[in-house]
């Protein structure tokens, strides 16, 4: 017969259509992953649930019936694999899903591997909550040659401050607590917050005690209080690191438009101390 193809005389005899055909069309190259939403709708695009298909692989016989490849068993189209633009690994092979894999965790590793940063930023907060804890210490309890509350209370009145006597006990805690926080890591763009409105309310007021007159270096200027206000800061744009209570939060691992909400905040903060609680011009 003429459609049929001729069965070899040492096999057992077989079907036509069960006969195996000696190469086999072959898959397209290995899939690789990419983001779905790169591959390009149909003509008859029917919605973010369509499935994209691509014709079948399969061969037919010269009577038109389908061959059985393995590629067309329900006489339907394969569906199209998502395939990384440019083809290959970036090692220059084809990359598997598996290997996509791999050189994520790899990348996630290299992230983690941060050195001596974190140590860093540690002793970063750990100096600068030290020190507003040992001044809220001195001004609350008068310790290592403190005036306690009650200096700290004649030192607000005499800058102009009102309500001193609230605001005596809301110096003292406010800096011990913010302190506290610093240390620990907890909250750090909030307390970081709180220290620098802290710090810029106390240059103003040191300004306006001088006259108006800003000078920087020491023994009369404010160098040491633009120190602290710059680690304030560092502390609020860089984060506290992993060694703190933040450690598995955001603003700890990838800080950004938080950091700046929050640097804002204090510097909007101390301003504002300033201009509802004293009112003068610390520049007049």
């Amino acid at each position: 017969m003429s459609g049929v193809p001729r069965q070899s005389e040492d096999l057992p005899w077989q079907r036509p259509e069960d006969a195996v055909t000696p190469n086999p069309p072959q898959a397209p190259g290995s899939p690789r992953l990419v983001d779905p939403e790169d591959d390009l709708p149909s003509a008859g695009y029917a919605g973010d649930f369509e499935t994209t298909a691509i014709p079948s692989y399969s061969s037919a016989d010269p009577a038109g019936n389908p061959s059985n490849s393995g590629y067309n068993l329900l006489h339907e189209p394969e569906p199209l694999p998502y395939v990384q633009p440019g083809g290959v690994h970036p090692g220059g092979r084809h990359a598997a899903p598996d290997d996509w894999d791999a050189h994520h965790e790899e990348r996630v590793r290299a992230a983690g591997r941060r050195g001596t940063q974190d140590l860093g930023l540690l002793i970063l907060r750990v100096a600068l909550g030290g020190l507003l804890i040992a001044h809220g210490l001195q001004n609350l309890f008068g310790w290592w040659g403190g005036s306690g509350l009650s200096g700290l209370k004649n030192s607000l009145s005499d800058a102009g401050y009102q309500h001193a006597d609230i605001l005596t006990y809301v110096a003292a805690g406010g800096q011990i607590t913010a302190g506290l926080l610093l240390v620990l890591g907890l909250f750090t763009p909030l307390a970081a917050a709180g220290v620098l409105a802290y710090l810029i309310n106390g240059m103003l007021a040191a300004v306006s005690a001088d006259s108006g007159r800003f000078g920087f270096f020491l023994p009369d200027g404010h160098e040491y209080q633009l120190t602290l206000i710059a680690l304030a800061v560092a502390i609020i744009l860089v984060g506290p690191g992993r060694y703190g209570l933040d450690a598995g939060r955001g603003w700890s691992r990838r800080p950004f438009i938080g950091s700046f909400l929050a640097l804002l905040l204090g510097i909007g903060g101390g301003i504002a101390m300033w201009v509802l609680l004293n009112g003068a011009n610390p520049l007049a």
